[in-house]
């Protein structure tokens, strides 16, 4: 079974107050499109870890059978914190999990399922972009008690430095991969 973790729970600090993720792109809020794309993928449940303006995300999510969601308490603290919640939330069925990031809208199901593709090929899986590291990233199982580990802002990146050995590259020839909207200027204000 292939999870999914998305990351929702941020304060959107470089939006001037807005929350980034109700702000609308092609018509439909950032959020929606990062669901719609993990949704349609080969992933087999989607947990959406929320935090700041959680009611606002969940009015704009349509019900699914394969979502979850989980508030993070501590969302403040940081990204660490509520990959620990999705972590902690996934099913005991669970083989391989991708954390994905809600703030970008350009990985498609196709990026989604080249990923889930190469889930048995080592304990972790990283899209490039012209050898630039992208999201999202899809660890084993295996790898869950040295994430739970991680603190902070920084997600999972010293697990990345530290285990060099167990990363499989994927080759995504499409810089979506690599673009989040984070700043008001992403999205033309």
């Amino acid at each position: 079974m292939i999870s999914a973790i998305l990351l929702a729970a941020g304060e959107s600090k470089r939006m001037n107050g807005e929350n980034k993720l109700t702000k609308n792109i092609n018509g439909e809020p950032l959020i929606k499109h990062a669901v719609k794309n993990i949704l349609e993928s080969s992933v087999d449940e989607l947990i959406i870890v929320v935090g700041h303006r959680s009611d606002e995300i969940r009015k704009i999510i349509n019900i699914n059978n394969k979502i979850k969601f989980i508030y993070n308490n501590n969302y403040k603290s940081g990204m660490a914190s509520s990959i620990k919640s999705g972590i902690n939330n996934l099913s005991e069925r669970t083989e391989s999990f991708l954390i994905c990031l809600a703030d970008m809208p350009m990985i498609n199901k196709e990026i989604y399922n080249q990923i889930i593709k190469h889930s048995k090929s080592k304990e972790i899986v990283m899209p490039t972009y012209k050898s630039k590291q992208g999201n999202p990233i899809l660890f084993s199982i295996s790898m869950k008690d040295m994430i739970m580990n991680i603190e902070g802002d920084n997600g999972a990146k010293k697990i990345l430095e530290n285990n060099k050995e167990k990363i499989f590259e994927v080759e995504i020839n499409n810089e979506g991969i690599l673009k989040n909207y984070n700043t008001l200027n992403n999205f033309g204000i």
